[in-house]
């Protein structure tokens, strides 16, 4: 059996901070199984994980975007679209689509603010390959039941 293939998809805006996901992916799962997708934000991930999936190469794929309330928009509508077209992308095309993308009530870009969602998005990165790892490993077993 090969190894798991898994890729991973990260808006670019807040970059410093949504690439500490990626790293803490990477703590858990080995960067030779991982494919990196960039896109310019978090509304691009569905599409993209949408296709991605669709490739057959990967066993589960998570998305990381970090979606503030810029004054011009309702960002919780924005992270609610993106979440909901990541499910979406799951569902349609069989491959689980993980989220990691997150809305902060209060982000002040601060040294402080920054510093304290760099941590964070660390720990959401390794929750992430958590997931894809025992998603991988509970559909396998479910296949080869079946």
């Amino acid at each position: 059996m090969s190894k798991p293939r898994y890729a991973f998809i990260k808006a670019n805006w807040h970059s410093e901070i949504v690439d500490q996901a990626l790293a803490g992916f990477l703590k858990k799962i080995p960067q030779e199984q991982v494919d990196v997708f960039d896109v310019p934000g978090a509304f691009e991930m569905p599409l993209l994980a949408k296709d991605l999936a669709q490739t057959g190469k990967y066993d589960a794929i998570a998305a990381a975007a970090f979606v503030v309330d810029g004054g011009i928009y309702r960002h919780d509508f924005v992270a609610q679209a993106v979440v909901s077209g990541l499910m979406q992308a799951g569902l349609d095309t069989g491959v689980p689509v993980l989220s990691v993308s997150l809305t902060p009530h209060n982000y002040q870009e601060t040294d402080h603010h920054t510093a304290i969602f760099k941590q964070h998005f660390v720990a959401k990165g390794q929750e992430a390959a958590h997931a894809a790892l025992q998603i991988t490993q509970t559909r396998e077993k479910v296949k080869n039941t079946a």
